[in-house]
């Protein structure tokens, strides 16, 4: 029989290339949905909300005494504070709820028991001290992650604490593994003393199961082949029409004259690649049968687990909508020259160590059939297949092999909070980007001075200028002189009261602020719409002091909308969304203006790009105008501001 040939030999780019664009787009996995506890490494095929918030009840953080704080008040070492327990001091352990009536617990500690019921106290306590307030870690309809989010054990707490029992995840992609060769004998049957010269055990097949399994697929082993073309062309075509979403011939890709895997493909398909210039990994091959993607994998494990690792890997990780991950690397120094053939991209094992202060590799073994090569190896020196190796003592990149983590794609943001926010992190990872948003909500001057430190990417802004009316620009030149800064409208958005449902204390306006019944919950100092407040109390001749509960502060719109729906605010200054949220009422005060603050450095990165191109997008606008209290009709506008 006729030896192989090299028929359709491509670089590693290549065929990278055609399996992203030829075999990835043929399958779309299906969404089904599984217990929380049974998500652990599986893929959100959507994205989920909390359903409750958590505490779901305000909590005593603290084994002490619940009191009402403004009881206390007073209270100090020469005049110390009697209470009553049960009247008003109550006893709790740490998780109790708190007693209606009370806002603050004293520590144990701090408290002396004159007898089963009097307690002194020689210290006031505060609103709120060592208590768990409602929502303090979960808020009822928060993003708790955005769909192709891969769950980790650590998310079960944050699911099931939020009120999430079931989540929808995508079906694990399914991978047939056929391993061929007659020289193969199975370990699981045969006794190790009975294996004959010329006999190979067979292992592919479990390390590269279990590499699938990694992957987040499931894979299906076929019994051992034997060199039959029939037998395996039989093998190939119940798979493919079995529903499999790839399928993988072991042992069936190489120049010998008995590897048949570009023969079963090309005979019931298309071969899309007949060897790599990679070594180890020449001999791959890459191809289609019925819509389902066929790969020829080579017989040396070494070579099996770099062709897996390039190709079969990518294919199931775009199947997941998942980012390839990627391994660390480091520079490191060659301890000798390492030679390498012209023409070929050589993956070379080597252990590594820390010498004097210099990380130096020092080659492994590079039989592709030594597994040890890589179970010992430390990482891989990737050698360029247009040079012919690399001198001694010539710093060169490795990849890291202990560990491995993935590229962290992240695109920091911070400043002012709005939930607009929760639907652009999710329409990122919808559009498998890879990229990842972060925000921290510190307040619109807040996002400002994290852009002077190099903090972060951009900042969210609403800072009204109370002298014309403007947002942001004032603000920016201000604490930003001289910087080149793109002022990119995200939304228009309502800002108001946010009142408890049905508005039991009638409250009209900001003038009620100052009623001795409305208790009012506030935002941080810094934040914009904590400035809108200042400004229009201003206008009104309020003093801050005439508003019962102005020095109480939080840091989102939700969170203003917790305390008002948990009974511990009757009013709060937020965002529209916010209310509709928790099913609260609203108040309009001002409809206003919320900005991505980007230096111009950033402004022109891929990272950037890829926002803006989400953010101008139909979908993300008709997301976010379902939020409600929304405009989009300037969203991606940009104002240049700052140097030229």
């Amino acid at each position: 029989m006729p030896r192989n040939v090299y028929l359709k030999m491509k670089s590693l780019d290549e065929a990278r290339r055609i399996v992203t664009e030829r075999l990835a787009p043929l399958r779309m996995l299906l969404a089904e949905s599984v217990p929380v506890p049974e998500a652990v490494g599986r893929v959100l095929a959507a994205p989920v909300f909390a359903a409750i918030s958590a505490p779901s009840y305000h909590a005593a953080a603290m084994d002490g005494v619940a009191v009402k704080a403004e009881t206390t008040y007073g209270a100090n070492e020469s005049h110390p504070r009697e209470l009553i327990s049960g009247s008003n001091a109550f006893f709790v352990n740490t998780g109790n709820v708190l007693p209606g009536g009370t806002d603050a617990v004293i520590m144990i500690e701090n408290v002396q028991l004159l007898d089963e019921r009097r307690i002194v106290i020689e210290a006031p306590a505060f609103p709120w001290q060592h208590v768990r307030k409602i929502g303090e870690d979960i808020i009822a309809t928060e993003l708790l992650f955005p769909r192709y989010h891969r769950i980790t054990p650590y998310c079960l707490g944050a699911l099931l604490t939020g009120g999430v029992v079931s989540v929808p995840v995508m079906k694990k992609p399914r991978v047939l593994i056929i391993p061929t060769g007659t020289e193969l004998v199975d370990w699981r049957t045969t006794p190790l003393t009975d294996v004959r010269p010329g006999q190979v055990l067979e292992t592919n097949s479990f390390v590269l199961g279990q590499l699938v399994e990694d992957c987040g697929g499931n894979y299906i082993r076929n019994e051992m082949v034997s060199d039959d073309i029939n037998r395996i062309k039989s093998a190939v075509e119940k798979a493919t029409g079995d529903g499999c979403d790839c399928v993988l011939i072991l042992g069936g890709s190489s120049a010998g004259a008995e590897d048949y895997a570009r023969t079963v493909i090309e005979d019931l398909g298309e071969v899309l690649v007949h060897g790599v210039t990679i070594m180890p990994g020449k001999p791959a091959v890459v191809g289609v049968v019925r819509e389902t993607p066929v790969f020829g994998i080579p017989g040396y494990p070494v070579s099996a687990i770099i062709v897996f690792e390039q190709l079969v890997r990518l294919l199931l990780t775009a199947f997941l909508k998942q980012p390839e991950p990627l391994r660390e690397r480091v520079m490191v120094t060659p301890t000798r020259k390492i030679a390498s053939k012209l023409g070929l991209e050589e993956f070379v094992r080597v252990k590594l160590g820390d010498v004097g202060g210099r990380i130096v590799a020092t080659p492994l073994p590079r039989g592709a059939g030594s597994i040890t090569s890589i179970t010992e190896a430390d990482g891989i020196v990737r050698i360029p297949a247009d040079t012919e190796g690399i001198k001694e003592n010539a710093p060169v990149t490795a990849e890291l092999l202990r560990p491995v983590s993935e590229l962290h794609r992240t695109i920091v943001i911070v400043g002012s909070h709005d939930n607009t926010l929760d639907v652009l992190a999710d329409q990122l990872r919808a559009a498998q980007s890879g990229l990842t948003l972060s925000s921290s909500h510190v307040g619109s001057l807040g996002g400002l001075m994290a852009i002077k430190r190099g903090a972060c990417h951009l900042a969210g802004s609403h800072l009204l200028d109370t002298e014309d009316g403007t947002y942001n620009a004032t603000y920016i030149r201000r604490y930003l002189p001289g910087r080149a800064i793109k002022l990119v409208n995200l939304v228009y958005r309502d800002n108001g009261l946010i009142v408890p449902r049905g508005n039991p204390k009638a409250i009209r306006g900001m003038e009620d602020l100052t009623r001795p019944d409305v208790a009012f919950i506030n935002r941080q100092a810094g934040s914009g719409t904590r400035i809108l407040l200042d400004y229009r109390i201003r206008q009104l001749g309020i003093e801050p002091t005439a508003i019962k509960g102005y020095d109480a502060e939080e840091f989102t719109h939700m969170s203003v909308a917790v305390a008002v729906v948990s009974g511990s605010a009757d009013a709060g200054l937020g965002i529209y969304a916010a209310a509709k949220a928790l099913d609260l009422d609203f108040i309009p005060v001002v409809t206003e203006k919320y900005d991505l603050v980007i230096p111009a450095e950033h402004f022109v990165s891929d990272f950037i790009q890829t926002l803006l191109g989400i953010i101008t997008s139909a979908e993300f606008k008709r997301r976010v105008e379902g939020l409600g209290g929304y405009s989009t009709h300037r969203t991606g506008e940009i104002i240049d501001i700052g140097a030229a």
